[in-house]
């Protein structure tokens, strides 16, 4: 059996109309990368519900690699995240505040996780294909870092698994409505994606 990369994305959130996330991770849904399987699953923008989700699907999978992903309107660039914190915030509007109202994703959980993600080898490979891309310190508190903290807590007993999180610009066509906002097409965003677990992928 091949190995299998788990591709997490969420629903639309914020009176958007679709989520770039969910869309890239859509997109990618059973293809094969290096010989890996690649699947997809759909998650909802709330911190204790995505949570469990994502838990769920690693106890039922037991996948490869994880490979979340989610989006950052306002950021120019792929954003791969370096920690997840054990803090979550279940509203979006409050994640300027830093958490300060926030609840432990995991209670009795570390502090943070680091990424496992093989990030200088993702951020070189990108590059090299001229996709805007970068190393970001912090998932915030919000529910992308909920689930990027839950996975790797889940996987807190297979280290050598690969899983972590990237961030994902406004799409192109969701800019209009966000003026002098950074976006990405949806076709450069699945190519990034797709290298990064390309190169994943290439590690198991």
């Amino acid at each position: 059996m091949s190995p299998l990369i788990l591709v997490t994305g969420f629903a639309p959130f914020g009176g958007e109309r679709t989520n770039p996330s969910w869309d890239v991770a859509k997109g990618l849904d059973g293809m094969e990368l290096s010989g890996a399987t690649l699947r997809a699953i759909r998650l909802p923008v709330n911190c204790a519900r995505a949570s469990r989700m994502i838990a769920d699907a690693i106890e039922k999978t037991g996948p490869d690699a994880i490979l979340g992903l989610g989006q950052a309107g306002g950021r120019p660039a792929l954003s791969i995240e370096k920690v997840a914190v054990n803090l979550a915030d279940g509203r979006a509007s409050r994640e300027i505040d830093g958490g300060v109202k926030g609840n432990p994703v995991v209670r009795g959980g570390p502090d943070a996780y680091f990424s496992r993600l093989p990030i200088p080898a993702i951020l070189a490979a990108l590059k090299k294909r001229g996709i805007p891309a970068g190393l970001s310190l912090s998932a915030g508190v919000y529910v992308c870092n909920a689930v990027m903290y839950s996975a790797l807590h889940a996987m807190r007993r297979r280290r050598s698994v690969p899983a972590g999180f990237i961030h994902l610009p406004y799409e192109a066509a969701q800019a209009t409505g966000h003026r002098g906002a950074a976006s990405m097409s949806h076709a450069m965003m699945t190519e990034g994606i797709a290298i990064a677990l390309d190169v994943i992928a290439r590690k198991l």
